[in-house]
């Protein structure tokens, strides 16, 4: 192969598919609007608040080639005194997202918080376009830290449900939800993909002990 005598975009195309990835794939994936995170933060629900979160959503979606550069984490936050927090929903953008295959999970907001979202676990891919592991698998990490109500909006159940608006990593609690629609029993909750339940505290092994890895939902904001 002469590289000399080819274009730049050439090059790039015939080096994509030397690695076996098809110019339709790598597409699929540079447009990508929506993804689980491959990995946590490392500090269990200790994201550095919003600001930390969508730094993690940015830094693994630029590293899969993404060409959107407004990620937020799909979280919510809690105020003191009864102040209004930050609704999960509303950091979002308007829609239509798709994940790195290019199937479309959410037509707009309520679409998304309506039992006709497409969110599974053949969906909920990671922003390399793989599968997270869930209920059955033999690592359990379907629960995706949310902090958030059924309906996207910042919890008024009274306790902490966001570990501290993602700072702490020891005491507290945070809402997840399930991204693979399954859990302990068949109900209401725990085929949530954002509210199913709080965490048993907010470090890594505290995660990992009811089936999390400080995974997140990531949307590209429009």
């Amino acid at each position: 192969m002469k590289l000399s005598k080819m274009s730049s975009g050439g090059v790039l195309l015939t080096l994509i598919a030397a690695a076996g990835v098809t110019s339709a794939a790598y597409a699929q994936q540079a447009d990508m609007t929506f993804f689980v995170t491959s990995v946590g933060g490392g500090k269990g629900a200790d994201l550095g608040g919003l600001a930390g979160a969508d730094a993690h959503c940015l830094s693994l979606a630029k590293a899969a080639g993404s060409k959107n550069t407004n990620w937020h984490a799909y979280l919510s936050t809690t105020a003191p005194g009864g102040d209004a927090g930050v609704n999960a929903r509303d950091r979002i953008g308007k829609g239509p997202w798709k994940n790195a295959k290019g199937v479309v999970v959410a037509m707009n907001v309520e679409d998304l918080h309506s039992d006709s979202n497409k969110i599974t676990k053949q969906t909920a891919l990671t922003e390399k376009g793989e599968i997270v592991s869930g209920r059955g698998d033999a690592v359990n990490a379907h629960d995706v830290l949310t902090g958030s109500d059924p309906d996207g909006n910042y919890s008024t159940a009274g306790g902490d449900t966001t570990c501290a608006n993602w700072t702490s990593s020891g005491e507290g609690s945070a809402i997840v939800g399930h991204h693979d629609r399954s859990g302990l029993k068949d109900t209401r909750h725990m085929k949530s993909w954002n509210s199913s339940h709080g965490t048993r505290g907010c470090s890594q092994d505290n995660l990992k002990s009811t089936g999390g890895a400080g995974l997140l939902f990531c949307f590209a904001a429009n």
